[in-house]
């Protein structure tokens, strides 16, 4: 979740890996009659990335302050996630090893993530941010993370090293950092659909940069579409799928990267602290977007066929890996369908 400033080639970047959704999601909408729900649709930059809401609403409704409202919702929330921001309070936490009297939805976010981990066996692990911050500082001097400083610094991973102790949170080791950008921002996009709830808003896709939640039918009465985008293409989409009350996450090494071979990226293994060459990127379908997102960021980590089979091991849940190969490898309740 990242307030920090974006540079234009960045937001060029966002904006055209949204554009694929957008051109996907307009696809087939049938002319409204006069008294039919009418659809509202806002994008903006938030939590580092492209946030885009769209829900049908009655007419006369006052749905440019029920879209205010959402994106407040965020804007709260990365404030209090937010690990670049130096105000918020997992900032405050990764500066001074301990943080009391903790937000309820910090406390309520990081013990998710402890669930996570012990769920995926250690590939989803929120203690990494050590390692990507390592990764970060080589590059910006040109240089290339070599593996004994990834060693020394990977003592400091490990979510077993988390305490959560009432409203009190404790890291164990000295420099230990957290980054919740693998779960805070699937987390808001719930948060932004109890706010439309809360005002009678049935229908909507809010997609937060890949991290999707959807609810009820577009104005044609038919589910939302999703696409999938290509790893290697950024103007191609590989799948498209059909979405009702559930979400969908994203995870790839095409969102942030370091090198042009993308052999270190914004994902890293917990166990080796180098990032996974296997897949270029996982696709989750969950009942809510936080889900889908630290899933999504687990398989990353996976190998494919162990990824799949470990998703299928989870009722309700389906799965698209994209190897470094650019093979599709679906679970099998994965259900493609034509644009």
């Amino acid at each position: 979740m990242s307030n920090e400033k974006l540079s234009q080639r960045t937001v060029m970047r966002l904006a055209a890996y949204a554009a694929v959704f957008i051109i996907i999601l307009s696809l087939g909408v049938s002319a409204c009659s006069k008294n039919s729900p009418e659809r509202a649709t806002n994008t903006r930059l938030a939590m580092g990335t492209t946030v885009t809401i769209i829900f049908l609403h009655e007419p006369g409704a006052d749905y440019e302050n029920i879209m205010d409202e959402a994106f407040d919702e965020i804007k709260r929330l990365s404030g209090i996630m937010s690990h670049y921001d130096k105000n918020s309070q997992l900032s405050r936490l990764n500066r001074e090893g301990i943080l009391k009297n903790a937000d309820p939805q910090l406390l309520e976010v990081v013990e998710h993530a402890l669930e996570y981990n012990k769920l995926t066996k250690g590939a989803f692990d929120v203690t990494i941010l050590p390692i990507i911050e390592l990764y970060r500082d080589r590059f910006n001097e040109n240089k290339v993370p070599q593996e004994s400083e990834v060693k020394k610094v990977l003592h400091l991973v490990g979510s077993d090293k988390i305490e959560v102790n009432g409203s009190t949170i404790r890291l164990k080791k000295k420099g230990m950092k957290i980054s919740l950008d693998g779960l805070a921002k699937g987390y808001a996009v719930d948060m932004v659909s109890k706010v439309l709830l809360k005002h009678g808003i049935k229908n909507y896709l809010i997609n937060a940069g890949g991290d999707i939640k959807t609810a009820g039918l577009r104005e044609d009465g038919r589910p939302w579409k999703i696409a999938i985008q290509d790893p290697v293409k950024k103007d191609n989409h590989l799948d498209v799928i059909e979405l009702t009350g559930s979400s969908v996450a994203t995870s790839g090494n095409y969102e942030n990267y370091y090198d042009a071979e993308k052999i270190f990226h914004h994902i890293a293994n917990p166990k080796t602290g180098f990032s996974p060459v296997l897949n270029s990127s996982a696709s989750v379908i969950a009942p809510t977007a936080m889900e889908a997102d630290a899933l999504a960021t687990a398989l990353m980590v996976m190998a494919p066929d162990y990824g799949i089979s470990f998703i299928n091991s989870l009722p309700g849940r389906e799965a698209l890996i994209i190897d470094r190969e650019d093979k599709l490898i679906r679970s099998p309740g994965w259900k493609g369908v034509s644009p």
